[in-house]
């Protein structure tokens, strides 16, 4: 009988780093943005809310670009198992998950996007048409849905693992933001 490990080698040094970029992220800015809400530390370097917001959201996205691609040496590492190879729904999934993504970003402009309430930078109203018309944080579920997505696309078991990940940290962090 097959067990987990054939599935999913937990020795590779990449996966144990992919788990922890997975985790370091909201982590991080969570804690960024509540000291800066607390204490305005980036507003005062940066000489004002915006260029701090602006600061911070290059941090993230640079880190969210470092996650994915060590999420994509982790899955190199891993074994490939068939029945977990379903290339045109992970595919379907990764769209979708980008389609959030994008427009989410794109209804809320970078300050929206990037904790500018956190700056005291707050928009006119909320945004209630599509993404969020469909999910009320559609930046996490569909971020979760890409990394499933390309879990799928190249038959990875540690792929499913850390996508389980990133659901469980995204829906933490949910509850901290609120």
């Amino acid at each position: 009988m097959a067990s987990l490990s054939d599935f999913v080698d937990f020795s590779q040094p990449s996966l144990q780093w992919a788990a922890l970029s997975i985790a370091f992220n909201p982590i991080f800015w969570n804690i960024v943005a509540r000291a800066e809400y607390r204490s305005h530390f980036l507003t005062r370097i940066f000489g004002n809310a915006y260029y701090g917001c602006y600061f911070l959201a290059v941090t993230i996205f640079s880190l969210g670009i470092l996650r994915d691609h060590v999420y994509q040496v982790a899955l190199e590492d891993q074994p490939y198992y068939a029945p977990v190879h379903q290339p045109v729904l992970g595919g379907l999934l990764f769209a979708f998950g980008s389609v959030l993504v994008l427009s989410s970003m794109y209804a809320l402009g970078v300050t929206g996007t990037y904790l500018g309430d956190y700056f005291g930078i707050l928009m006119d109203a909320p945004v209630t048409g599509f993404p969020f018309n469909v999910t009320g944080s559609p930046m996490y579920w569909g971020s979760t849905l890409n990394f499933l997505g390309v879990a799928l696309y190249k038959g990875k078991v540690a792929g499913v693992f850390l996508t389980a990940e990133v659901f469980i940290l995204y829906w933490f962090a949910l509850q901290w933001e609120e």
